[in-house]
């Protein structure tokens, strides 16, 4: 095949039968064995993105990957044509020129490319998408014999899409983690990885926990029996040391027995320094985040991206995060009752806005309900479906609290520990003083490198 003639469109799917049997043929780990192992063993299994148009490039990109780098996981990104079901756009571009789409079109290359795909490497492979619907692009990658997929019905929805409804959201990921679960039922479990990244930009840990925690909930009842919940590196040490502990704390209070759940650290999302020194620092502090967090795995970032998407050998220079299971770091320790403190905040703050809506009847109508009502909600979000009343800022040692919690049901007792925390932050009196300190706030890295523009001046 040749990306010049796609597969034809009405390719029919091979059954959930044959598509288990071809995954126990493969003759390779799926990654929920990956990831198991790797939390048996102490060690941090290491993820980098990546995804072209091209099913050649793709394949050499995997390849070159795998033999320079040796990635525990690797990534099927997706185009945004596929993303949005323009499956007839994705097609065209595809024809016209490959190199403008931004991911990978798994739907239109078809499943017998992805099981080349999924052949020509060792490694199980991940689909990350950004997907409000994605049952399609689910059941094209079961064929393909992959065996983790990202997303949820919240975390795919809210950050990305403008105006899709929750309810449709919910009621499609609801489809795809009953595909998940009948699956489990035949002996293939497929992780199931949850986008607690949201917005990525000043996330406040308890926000990106307790939409992991809701979507987790209504996976597992569903059937899924892996899921891996991922947290983005916020910048502040013990914060997220905390947040990544708190995760097998979460699943133990509100997961059923029997579901194994994994911490995932995305690297720092937000704006990444631009001279190469201070990305790699930025990258390698990150690693370690994720060492001292019990992280079972991290999604890697390069050295390129302050200025788009890395190539080959970024990514595999990116990879330079494998030194945070060196042995030789075993004497790093951390200020422990400092990471208790913290961990018991957003236990806290998790419980107290999670809890009034598990204790309904209807998760999906409840969830659906409590973004209308601004209980739940999270900052920046692109969906007229959020509130978007939630203001996070830093206090002065670095940790995202809330300025403002918006309607989410917090106590007394949190209010005032947030107030407390930041009041020597102050609150701007204006919405261009509001924006000056946000924005400060985001270029966090770019302020400690010196780097951010009211550093040059």
């Amino acid at each position: 095949m040749n990306d010049a003639a796609p597969p034809p469109e009405t390719s029919e799917l091979p059954t959930l039968a044959e598509s288990v049997a071809y995954v126990r043929e493969l003759g390779k780990p799926t990654a929920a064995e990956v990831l198991h192992t790797a939390r048996a063993t102490g060690r941090v299994a290491l993820q980098p993105r990546c995804g072209v148009g091209s099913h050649a490039q793709m394949m050499t990109l995997l390849r070159d990957l795998e033999q320079h780098a040796r990635p525990d996981i690797l990534t099927l990104t997706i185009d945004s044509h596929t993303r949005l079901k323009r499956f007839d756009n994705a097609r065209a571009v595809l024809l016209r020129n490959s190199a403008e789409l931004n991911g990978y079109p798994l739907v239109t290359h078809g499943w017998q490319r992805g099981r080349e795909l999924n052949e020509a490497v060792a490694a199980p492979l991940e689909v990350r998408h950004g997907s409000p619907d994605a049952r399609l692009l689910f059941e094209t990658s079961v064929a393909s014999g992959i065996t983790s997929f990202e997303g949820g019905g919240i975390s795919y929805n809210l950050p990305y899409s403008k105006a899709v409804p929750l309810s449709e959201s919910l009621a499609a990921w609801r489809d795809v983690d009953a595909l998940c679960g009948e699956l489990a039922g035949r002996g293939l479990v497929v992780d199931r990885e949850l986008f607690g990244t949201l917005t990525a930009v000043l996330v406040p840990p308890s926000i990106s926990l307790a939409v992991s925690v809701l979507e987790a909930v209504a996976a597992a009842r569903e059937g899924v029996r892996c899921i891996s919940v991922a947290y983005p590196q916020g910048g502040h040490f013990e914060q997220d040391v905390a947040a990544l502990r708190a995760i097998p704390l979460l699943a133990a209070s509100y997961l059923p027995e029997g579901v194994e759940v994994h911490a995932v650290l995305h690297e720092f999302m937000g704006v990444f320094p631009k001279e190469r020194s201070h990305a790699e620092d930025l990258i390698l502090y990150g690693a370690l985040v994720a060492r001292l967090g019990g992280a079972t795995k991290l999604i890697t970032k390069t050295y390129l991206e302050a200025y788009g998407i890395p190539d080959t050998r970024a990514n595999i220079d990116g990879l330079l995060a494998s030194r945070a299971n060196s042995p030789l770091l075993d004497f790093i320790a951390l200020d422990e009752e400092r990471v208790g403190s913290e961990l018991d905040w957003i236990l806290q703050e998790v419980a107290e806005i999670v809890e009034p809506v598990l204790a309904t009847t209807d998760l999906h109508k409840e969830i659906e309900a409590a973004f209308a009502e601004g209980r739940l909600d999270i900052p920046f979000s692109a969906s007229r479906y959020a509130r978007s009343e939630v203001i996070p800022r830093r206090a002065p040692d670095g940790a995202i609290r809330y300025l403002s919690p918006g309607l989410l049901p917090f106590s007394d007792r949190t209010r005032r520990r947030n107030e407390e925390s930041l009041a020597t932050t102050g609150r701007s009196t204006g919405l261009g003083e509001m924006v000056k300190g946000l924005t400060s706030d985001v270029n966090h890295f770019l302020n400690v490198f010196g780097e951010s523009p009211a550093a040059a001046s």
